[in-house]
């Protein structure tokens, strides 16, 4: 296996996003969750740029805390100005980020474009993954 410090976020990031806007409705935004089985959507404005994460935690809120059926929108309960990392980012730094702030996703940004997401899942599955040696 690689030297950890030598690996990029590039790497085992997931580049396919889904996003939602501020102005979503958290039942909506519930939905894009469960339709695509994945933990968190991003945030975006009209321009596309990351303004926020909203997770699967952030319905344990929403739920306690409202109506999740009383058109509620996204932007009360995301994530504002979430931590980012850039592609060419070491992964070691970036967990040791996650394990300092307790993040279980971390935006991968193009300056302030979302461009993928990395997760404590995708930690395990580079762990878990047997690596070809390189001739």
């Amino acid at each position: 296996m690689d030297d950890i410090d030598d690996v990029f976020v590039a790497r085992l990031m997931t580049s396919e996003l889904h996003t939602v806007t501020p102005d979503t409705l958290v039942e909506d935004a519930a939905a894009v969750l469960l339709d695509n089985d994945v933990s968190s959507a991003l945030v975006v404005d009209d321009d596309g740029a990351l303004v926020g994460i909203l997770t699967t935690t952030d319905f344990v809120d929403i739920v306690a805390k409202s109506q999740p059926k009383a058109e509620t929108t996204v932007e009360r309960y995301m994530t504002r100005d979430p931590i980012t990392a850039g592609a060419q980012d070491s992964v070691s730094a970036v967990a040791a980020l996650m394990i300092e702030h307790g993040f279980h996703h971390v935006p991968v940004v193009d300056g302030d474009t979302p461009i993928g997401i990395i997760t404590t899942s995708d930690f395990a599955a580079y762990v878990s993954s047997p690596e070809t040696a390189s001739p």
